[in-house]
């Protein structure tokens, strides 16, 4: 028999955080519903925001899709201090919720993707340097009020400029990046792990196609349809990803899960695009026994007693 932290209500209650506009939780989320009943473990949706959830009478609460907590994220971060046994925890959650972290991995060795920031209220100017730049805010989630400017365009120059003046408006930071060109053909990956008896291990791997089809005008969708398949990751990607999680504040082995998002740099060697420690899509059905896999991983946090 399993050894875990048991309710005293009896089977242990694990709460699968979301919003409210996904309440009955994404689809692939609901793949790991059956796989932690055949564990004796109950997971139920939550709404992160819900002020009737009682979130310490639940064993371990899972953030899943609480998408809707961009535009709040003070409260989000706030809400996420106050729940017990919360995973992955609080601490993380702030760290990761602005990707400002990228500094912090880059000081660590971690090659990743060069980045501005320009803070409400500050001035900014493209750079003089051609190529294609991507503009996005700093707490942010899929691909929302993201936008891809070619600065040899004097007009895309000019969208640049006002995209990021939009975002100062609305308080938020914005971050400018160069667009890595390779995701147009060899796509972004992502690699999955998922909390084993001895910290993070690696579960799977997908490809996500390109995605941002030109500039963010505030008005229209200009996304492509997101192209998702099974991945099989490289041992650079492996060994970039593992030099990721090795310089998580705190250390990795409190996490439940982490998705290290990597795209070819100019050299192709591999680089950081986001290290995902928040509300990560898992990806659970793209890769055999990939939601056994979480199940397990939850079976071991309970096994902690959440921690």
């Amino acid at each position: 028999m399993t050894d875990f932290h048991q309710s005293t209500r009896g089977k242990p209650r694990v709460a699968l955080v979301t919003c409210a506009d996904r309440a009955a939780l994404e689809a692939d989320d609901r793949l790991v519903l059956g796989p932690l009943a055949e564990r004796g473990v109950l997971a139920v949706p939550a709404v992160w925001d819900d002020p009737t959830v009682d979130w310490a009478g639940y064993d371990l609460v899972v953030l899943r899709s609480p998408w809707d907590y961009i535009l709040r994220p003070d409260e989000f971060v706030a809400w996420a201090a106050g729940v017990p046994r919360l995973a992955n925890p609080a601490d993380v959650v702030r760290w990761n919720t602005d990707k400002r972290y990228l500094d912090e991995l880059a000081a660590a060795g971690v090659p990743t993707v060069p980045t501005g920031w320009v803070l409400p209220g500050r001035p900014w100017r493209p750079p003089a340097e051609r190529g294609e730049y991507v503009v996005k805010p700093a707490v942010s989630a899929g691909s929302q009020d993201t936008g891809r400017y070619d600065l040899a365009d004097p007009h895309h120059r000019d969208l640049a400029e006002a995209h990021v003046r939009r975002l100062g408006a609305a308080g938020r930071v914005a971050m400018v990046q160069p667009y890595l060109t390779a995701v147009d053909t060899e796509g972004e990956t992502a690699l999955l792990f998922l909390a084993g008896p001895h910290g993070p291990a690696f579960s799977h791997a997908i490809r996500k196609g390109p995605m941002l089809a030109g500039p963010d005008e505030g008005v229209a969708d200009h996304h492509r349809p997101e192209e998702i398949t099974a991945r099989t990751a490289t041992a650079a990607q492996l060994a970039v990803a593992e030099r990721t999680l090795a310089a998580v504040p705190g250390g990795s082995g409190r996490l439940l899960y982490a998705r290290v998002d990597l795209i070819p740099g100019p050299d192709g060697t591999p680089v950081l695009v986001e290290l995902e420690l928040t509300e990560p899509s898992l990806f659970l059905g793209y890769a055999d026994g990939a939601p056994d896999r979480l199940a397990d991983a939850i079976v071991t946090h309970l096994s902690r007693g959440g921690a």
